[in-house]
């Protein structure tokens, strides 16, 4: 449509199927080293900046919920409504229709756009008030519009198709002969990635997140959960504050469902009832007054790519670090002990002194108890100073081996955990 409304298209077609031959009536305009002013920075609104990039447009966005960070990863430049509309050479919209949307544009916002500007609605009848639009196109204050889009469908006595400078179309956005069969089988995939635990792409109440953003994205998001079910069953109810640190090439990511995962992963296994998910999960947690502060740096200490967790409770921190090497999830620290802790499964974490006939003891009492280890993994800060010790085991100990692991001499403390 916008390529349409820039070279006027449909009207020179119609004229000349009129025998009308006038090139110079119909000469458009380039793309190049104008604006795109865009209204929403939704999914559809961001392929459409991304696409006309490639034009040599730059663009200029307003969408209150959407960060400068997220923008500047777009190559975008965020800004208020009015600086978009007085900036753009082409304004296009991209919003749901709202009480908040309704006549978004109107005959104000018309006089305080450039003379010449263009307009394209695809996405809502209503957003752009459709008797304004008709009027500052007859008045030559808009050079043209496009419309695919309506209040009332079919248009019948609209303003708008009295203009022949504004291109209109019977609402064809999604009407492709792919695009019947693609949504059909979109809405088997998500179906069936929902049963599988998985995540839907396009659901309207939780973060818009692309299907590219989660495939990338899906072994971090994994991880974090795993981090904070971690760090939740170590600390327990009562934490104060939660942080999330990005670095290395994560840095450079959209990691909000990161963050997302790590707050099920610790509100699952502290609620327990199975009612934290991905779209409640950052509200469940505001809720509780949890304070979460997310940060990203470049260094992730010779790692390509790190995530580190930091709970706070009573003044208290623990730290997790975790990293993902091709399709392995390892958790690489915990608190200043640098050691590999499995990142699935069912472990003993416990903190023991640093001298012989402790770990032995501490296996014995697992043997008896009809607990098989599967793997051990030991980390120490310095000699002399007390150990990390976690066992993999096959399944669950009870309270009661728990009990008498935690009375085996020169054993500081021991926590079951279940990944």
């Amino acid at each position: 449509m916008m390529l349409a409304l820039a070279r006027n298209i449909p009207q020179a077609n119609s004229a000349l199927h009129k025998g009308e031959w006038n090139r110079k009536k119909y000469t458009g305009v380039e793309f190049f080293n104008k604006t795109l002013g865009v209204v929403g920075l939704g999914r559809v609104g961001a392929e459409v900046a991304a696409r006309m990039k490639s034009f040599g447009m730059q663009i200029l966005a307003y969408d209150p919920f959407v960060t400068e960070e997220r923008a500047q990863q777009m190559g975008i430049t965020l800004a208020d409504l009015e600086t978009v509309l007085r900036g753009g050479d082409f304004i296009t919209v991209h919003t749901p229709l709202t009480n908040e949307t309704r006549n978004l544009i109107d005959d104000d916002e018309f006089k305080i756009m450039k003379p010449g500007v263009r307009i394209v609605n695809c996405a809502r009848g209503g957003i752009i008030n459709e008797a304004s639009l008709a009027r500052a196109v007859a008045e030559g204050t808009v050079a043209g519009a496009a419309v695919d889009v309506f209040t009332k469908e079919p248009p019948t006595g609209n303003p708008m198709l009295e203009q022949e400078k504004i291109i209109v179309t019977p609402h064809l956005g999604a009407s492709t002969a792919e695009a019947q069969v693609n949504v059909a089988l979109a809405v088997a995939d998500q179906i069936l990635a929902i049963a599988r635990g998985g995540l839907p792409t396009n659901a309207i109440n939780m973060p818009a997140i692309s299907p590219e953003t989660l495939a990338v994205m899906e072994p971090f998001m994994s991880l974090a959960e795993r981090m904070g079910s971690l760090a939740g069953q170590l600390v327990g109810s009562g934490f104060e504050a939660l942080e999330l640190t990005y670095s290395g090439t994560l840095s450079e990511k959209d990691t909000r469902p990161v963050s997302i995962s790590a707050i099920i992963g610790l509100l699952g296994c502290v609620m327990g009832d199975g009612s934290v998910n991905f779209v409640n999960a950052q509200r469940t947690l505001k809720e509780m007054g949890v304070k979460l502060l997310e940060s990203k740096t470049e260094s992730a200490n010779g790692y390509s790519n790190a995530i580190t967790l930091k709970l706070t409770k009573g003044g208290k921190s623990t730290i997790l670090q975790g990293t993902v090497s091709g399709k392995e999830k390892r958790i690489i620290q915990l608190n200043e002990y640098h050691t590999y802790i499995p990142s699935e499964g069912d472990m003993v974490v416990a903190v023991i002194e640093d001298r012989p006939n402790i770990i032995g003891p501490c296996c014995v009492v697992l043997g008896e108890g009809k607990i098989n280890i599967g793997g051990m993994h030991v980390g120490r800060i310095a000699e002399g100073e007390p150990q990390l010790m976690v066992l993999s085991v096959d399944h669950m100990a009870s309270d009661e081996i728990m009990k008498r692991l935690k009375e085996v001499p020169g054993v500081v403390s021991a926590k079951m955990v279940e990944l």
